[in-house]
């Protein structure tokens, strides 16, 4: 078994809520180019930047990146890194993460933690990440992702619902029931990922908006662990973006 892996950011420029948002300016650089250097600092073998943008292949030039163009058609970040392992031609049991490009924070331990989660866990297809909720208003947010885990570190469903549904919610609740958030990090290999992204999008996918749930649902093992480090702030909206600017 090989220990290396190589990430992939997929990064688009028509973001529905917060167009062109990976060249926001953030201490100086555009978000991309933090997503960038925390990924090379993973110990990945490879960092490569997939879009299909000629404005964001500009500004990853600048900063000396590879990037792989593709098709503007691709429904998510799967899609598109699919494609660009094609591309490349790597081999199936290379170790793939799926980096978000408006994830400026995420620090490189986790970006290594999941590669590494999912090469322990030869039974799962897919490895990801999670950390514990302790606000209420982050369990009722519905563009928070909430995940239901075993104890043998296995995923069991993703809503964007409050899950699971504790009566009366208080902090101290949230604490004793380990309420958790799911961080959209992802592990996998380049066989299972051609396989993923030829299947039909599921019935629960569909509803919740959630493509991890196709591989729920038909039958797929996702393996999960709470993160090394908080993920930081991911860029979705404006107020993401102010939010951003004004932490440290």
């Amino acid at each position: 078994m090989t220990n290396s892996f190589r990430v992939v950011i997929p990064v688009r420029y028509a973001s529905s809520r917060l167009p062109g948002k990976p060249l926001l300016t953030y201490r100086s650089k555009p978000i991309i180019e933090h997503v960038y250097e925390n990924a090379c600092k993973s110990q990945a073998e490879s960092v490569l930047i997939a879009t299909d943008d000629e404005r964001i292949a500009e500004a990853a030039k600048k900063f000396n990146a590879e990037v792989c163009m593709t098709n503007g058609d691709h429904q998510s970040g799967s899609d598109r890194i699919s494609e660009a392992v094609q591309l490349k031609n790597w081999p199936n049991d290379e170790v793939i993460v799926n980096l978000q490009g408006d994830e400026p924070q995420m620090p490189a331990d986790n970006i290594k933690q999941v590669a590494e989660l999912l090469m322990r866990n030869n039974s799962a297809a897919i490895a990801t990440l999670c950390y514990r909720i302790n606000s209420i208003q982050e369990y009722k947010d519905p563009n928070i992702v909430k995940v239901a885990k075993t104890s043998k570190g296995r995923a069991l469903y993703f809503s964007r619902s409050p899950m699971p549904f504790i009566n009366d919610v208080d902090v101290k609740l949230l604490k004793e029931n380990q309420v958790f958030r799911h961080v959209g990090i992802y592990a996998y290999r380049v066989q299972y990922l051609k396989q993923f992204t030829n299947m039909p999008p599921s019935p629960l996918e569909k509803i919740e908006k959630l493509e991890q749930l196709r591989a729920l649902e038909n039958g797929d093992e996702i393996a999960i662990d709470v993160c090394k480090q908080h993920p930081g702030i991911g860029v979705d909206t404006m107020d993401d973006y102010h939010q951003l600017k004004m932490s440290k």
